[in-house]
């Protein structure tokens, strides 16, 4: 019987890479997403029964942690990361002390939507996150709406930014757009670069039954 089928998993590894997936929580509702396809990634089942405390956090890290050398660890599974900001920051100065170089958080772009009133780039980059990475996924707010189904009205604006909020902040940028039909990539690259970030593709599975 594959991990899958047994247990949610809290940290989960391709690679290289490892990767914390801290809540399924997520203040879009992309019709791509692939959680609504399927419960996790390879044998890793990412549908959780309860979200983690920064402690649980920490006890699933120590167990693999030291058992390769990592090239990052990023806050990437079936949510938006930045639902948690808090046990974010706290387990990315806790990384810090493990001597991990390279964390990052793969995010919606809602973060301050999320967390109003706070200085969420600056707060994230504060506590050592190096890498953050967008999912911008339109050019345009009415393709934006219509694919990611955000829950905020101004959620494509306050996307673009946090990409300026991100690059003030000193954070490695990243903007993010998925192979979708609905979205001019091209246009997508544009926007990215005339914000001066890195641009990257992510490709679309589609799930024939």
């Amino acid at each position: 019987m594959y991990a899958q089928k047994r247990y949610p998993k809290i940290v989960y590894w391709m690679d290289n890479t490892l990767y914390l997936n801290v809540t399924n929580r997520c203040s879009n509702d992309c019709y791509f997403c692939f959680r609504k396809f399927k419960n996790g990634i390879r044998e890793f089942n990412l549908k959780l029964k309860n979200e983690p405390t920064v402690n649980e956090v920490q006890k699933e890290l120590n167990k693999v942690i030291n058992k390769k050398k990592w090239n990052e660890v990023v806050f990437c599974g079936f949510g938006e990361p930045l639902e948690r900001l808090d046990l974010i920051l706290e387990v990315t100065r806790w990384l810090k002390k493990q001597h991990i170089k390279t964390i990052r958080v793969d995010t919606n772009g809602h973060g301050y939507l999320l967390n109003r009133g706070r200085d969420v780039a600056r707060e994230l980059k504060d506590a050592g996150l190096k890498k953050i990475s967008i999912s911008l996924n339109a050019s345009d707010k009415a393709t934006y709406n219509k694919v990611c189904k955000p829950s905020f009205e101004d959620a494509y604006e306050m996307v673009l930014e946090f990409i300026n909020k991100s690059l003030e902040a000193g954070l490695e940028t990243e903007a993010t757009a998925v192979t979708i039909s609905e979205v001019d990539i091209q246009k997508v690259k544009n926007l990215a670069d005339g914000k001066g970030v890195k641009f990257s593709l992510r490709q679309y599975i589609p799930f024939f039954w």
